[in-house]
């Protein structure tokens, strides 16, 4: 093992699905030491939810459990955020289920029983890719860590509180990379409401804390980052 690979695997958040209990401890007890968190979930629509609340990077899930399957789990991940990698583990080893996990997104597919090690080793080169992803280059001289959650300026971590950060993960997860006025309104205040005053001061706090030259303004449409590909 490099000396790279254990920190990449330290930064990641797992959510591991299945419906056995025993063996999503074992697991756990095999393999959750190695990841910043390794969160269990004993059904398809329990995974679903808790991926939708949890941040996870990696999704690892059994197929065939009761209600929804890790199949139907994995799709609506993927339209949720198609950037997750996706593992199957599954007893099945026909050519319909493997065909089913490849339409789903899966990225690989492991057949029951299986050595957790060799889990672990496929885990160990997939971390590095991940974590790489997580970074996110914003001009002129912006870093985003999506897996820290921290914006960085000329590599000095700047202090964001979670409004402003919810705010910089929408904008660079909107088509362009930018919201309207009224989606900015409903992101940080839903409900609540909140006027185009209310917007403007948010926008000159966030400035005045990483500068004016992170976020932009395009008149009549909202705001936007300028991301570097």
């Amino acid at each position: 093992m490099s000396s790279q690979t254990p920190s990449a695997l330290q930064r990641l958040r797992v959510l591991y699905v299945e419906d056995e209990i025993p063996l999503a401890q074992m697991m756990r007890q095999a393999l959750g030491d190695y990841f910043a968190r390794f969160d269990l979930a004993h059904s398809g629509e329990e995974g679903l939810e808790m991926f939708r609340g949890g941040g996870h990077d990696l999704v690892i899930t059994d197929i065939t459990m009761p209600g929804m399957d890790g199949l139907e789990m994995a799709e609506a991940i993927r339209n949720d955020s198609p950037q997750t990698p996706i593992v199957v583990l599954s007893a099945y080893s026909d050519k319909e289920k493997l065909l089913g996990a490849i339409d789903a997104g899966i990225i690989k597919y492991f057949i029951k029983p299986f050595d957790p090690e060799e889990l672990l080793e496929y885990l160990q080169e997939l971390a590095p890719k991940i974590v790489s992803s997580q970074r996110i280059s914003i001009e002129p001289d912006f870093l985003y860590d999506r897996g820290e959650r921290i914006l960085y300026h000329q590599h000095r971590p700047l202090s964001l509180n979670r409004r402003e950060i919810r705010f910089v993960e929408a904008l660079l997860d909107a088509p362009g990379h930018l919201l309207s006025v009224e989606e900015i309104k409903d992101l940080l205040w839903g409900e609540e409401g909140a006027s185009d005053d209310a917007v403007r001061v948010f926008m000159n706090r966030l400035r005045n804390k990483v500068g004016r030259e992170f976020v932009h303004n395009r008149s009549g449409e909202g705001y936007y980052l300028n991301v570097r590909i």
